[in-house]
């Protein structure tokens, strides 16, 4: 036999289970930053609560990251031996200890919640903190929002609307800028669209014109007349037609509720083409009795 191909009498020996543990011990890297974990609150202290966290060492939560709410008694937010999970904010110190918050964590899942029912189209309520020139400031599951002036169904008294609860849309949800702008108009405007239907009759006021058409305020919420939904004969000018404060009635023929758009029509109710212009006063004297006329229409064209 080769003697090259002989064991040696005496092998090194091999590397042990205690020896793993050991370089383990010195490179732990079960535990990081930014990471989620479950663990039990077993002690507390001054400062915050130590938290077996199933690690060589403890993991250590400061009060001040034990909630969203401000805490004055750890045991309320934070039972001793309960299951709970934590956030990883700060990677192991010399002694192998992380620190640790409920409060990130809960920050995060609120802004997670809150980008999906925005994506959903859903509203939310929130209360009023305070205000400032450009609109106020909302608390949002403990999240603080703007909203813009323009975006207040109550525009001018702002003071009357702190501590008071509002239901309101997504404009922006960005928890990179910490960045949520809400709307309380679009959500009173998609609860107004929810309650309308096309072949509906809608009695409002032109809130302004533009080239295209005439925006009408009507129900809480805002309709476009198109300028090719006036009459069935050709309209030059607006303002020839139509005078912002002008009641007015018109037939919804189109509604998108997920842009939040409606579009009515005054052509619709005319018995001959211009009559519109001819004779505006009939056909809105006589609106609710055409209307049968309209809906088999609209029928026949759907």
């Amino acid at each position: 036999m080769d003697p090259k191909a002989t064991r040696s009498p005496n092998p090194e020996p091999a590397f042990s289970m205690d020896d793993f543990a050991k370089a383990l011990e010195k490179h732990d890297y079960q535990f990081q930053k930014g990471q989620v974990v479950r663990g039990k609150v077993f002690s507390y202290e001054s400062g915050g609560a130590y938290v077996d966290i199933g690690g060589k060492s403890s993991a250590f939560l400061p009060t001040e990251e034990a909630s969203l709410s401000r805490v004055d008694d750890l045991s309320t937010v934070l039972p001793l031996q309960e299951e709970l999970e934590f956030l990883i904010v700060r990677d192991q110190d010399a002694d192998g200890q992380v620190t640790l918050s409920r409060r990130r964590l809960e920050l995060k899942r609120v802004w997670e919640r809150l980008a999906e029912m925005q994506t959903s189209n859903q509203t939310v309520a929130g209360r009023v903190s305070g205000m400032n020139k450009g609109g106020v400031t909302i608390d949002v599951q403990g999240l603080r929002g703007f909203i813009p002036r323009s975006h207040l169904v109550e525009k001018e008294n702002l003071e009357s609307l702190k501590g008071k609860t509002l239901t309101v849309a997504f404009l922006e949800v960005n928890p990179e800028t910490n960045k949520l702008v809400l709307s309380e108009r679009l959500a009173a405007r998609s609860a107004s669209i929810g309650q309308l239907e096309a072949g509906q009759l809608i009695e409002g006021k032109i809130a302004s014109l533009r080239p295209f058409g005439a925006f009408i305020d009507f129900a809480g919420t805002t309709g476009l007349l198109h300028i090719n939904q006036i009459s069935q004969k050709y309209v030059s000018a607006l303002n020839d037609v139509l005078q912002v404060g002008q009641s007015l009635k018109a037939v919804i023929v189109d509604l998108d509720q997920t842009r939040g758009r409606i579009s009515l029509s005054t052509r619709v109710l005319e018995s001959y083409p211009g009559e519109m212009l001819e004779k505006p006063e009939s056909v809105m004297e006589e609106a609710e009795n055409r209307m049968e006329k309209v809906q088999k229409n609209l029928t026949k064209e759907g």
